[in-house]
C-alpha cells in the first residue's frame, strides 16, 4: 500500500513540475516512451521465463527437482530444525530453495509462502526465529542460474547474458551468509 502512494506521489510531482516549467509535452513523451520500453522488456523476457519454467517443469517430471530438494534437506534441517520436523513444511522449503537456486523467483514465491504459512501456525502473530531465517533465505537467495537477470540482459541486447555468473555466485553467497549471521546476532541480542 505504501508503495502505491509513493509511486502515485512521484507521478503527481512529475506532472506538477512539468506543468509549472511548461514542459508537459516532454513529460507526456517520456511517459509514453517509458510505457513502450516496459512492454518491449516484458515481451522480450517472456520467452526466457517460459523456457526456464519449462525446464523446471521437466526437472519436476523426471525427478531432478526431487533430487535437488533431497540434497538440500540436510542443510535445511540444520538451519530450520523445528520446521524440518513436519514433512510437508520441509517439502515446501526444499522446493522453494530449489526454485531460488535456479533463479526462478516467481516460481519460488508461492512455495515460500506455503512454507511460511505452515511455519507460522503456532506463532500467534509474532514471527519466531526460524520464520525470520526463512525470510532471510528468500530475500538473499543463493542462485546458481540467475535466469531472470539473464532474461533481462538478453532482452536488453546483451551478447552474453550469463557472463555475470561468477559475480552472481559470489554476491549471493555473501548476501546469504551476511543475512544469516545478522539473523543469528539479532536473535542473540533480542533475547538478552
Amino acid at each position: 500500500m505504501a508503495m502505491s502512494w509513493l509511486w502515485a506521489g512521484m507521478v503527481a510531482l512529475s506532472v506538477l513540475c512539468g506543468a509549472v516549467n511548461g514542459r508537459m509535452a516532454q513529460v507526456s513523451a517520456a511517459a509514453l516512451e517509458g510505457a513502450g520500453a516496459a512492454v518491449e522488456l516484458c515481451l522480450g523476457m517472456l520467452g526466457s521465463v517460459c523456457l526456464w519454467m519449462g525446464v523446471m517443469e521437466l526437472m519436476e517430471r523426471c525427478g531432478l527437482a526431487d533430487g535437488l530438494a533431497a540434497a538440500l534437506r540436510p542443510v535445511l534441517r540444520r538451519l530450520l530444525p523445528k520446521a524440518s520436523a513436519d514433512a510437508q513444511t520441509l517439502g515446501a522449503l526444499s522446493a522453494n530453495v530449489s526454485a531460488n537456486l535456479l533463479g526462478l523467483g516467481n516460481a519460488a514465491t508461492p512455495l515460500g509462502i506455503r512454507a511460511a504459512r505452515r511455519m507460522a501456525r503456532d506463532c500467534h502473530g509474532v514471527a519466531h526465529d526460524e520464520l525470520c531465517r526463512l525470510v532471510v533465505l528468500n530475500t538473499a537467495s543463493i542462485q546458481l542460474l540467475p535466469t531472470t537477470v539473464a532474461g533481462i540482459r538478453a532482452a536488453c541486447g546483451s551478447a552474453a547474458p550469463l557472463d555475470i555468473l561468477p559475480a552472481v555466485w559470489l554476491s549471493s553467497a555473501l548476501s546469504v551468509t551476511a543475512g544469516l549471521l545478522a539473523a543469528r546476532a539479532l536473535q542473540a541480542v533480542w533475547r538478552t
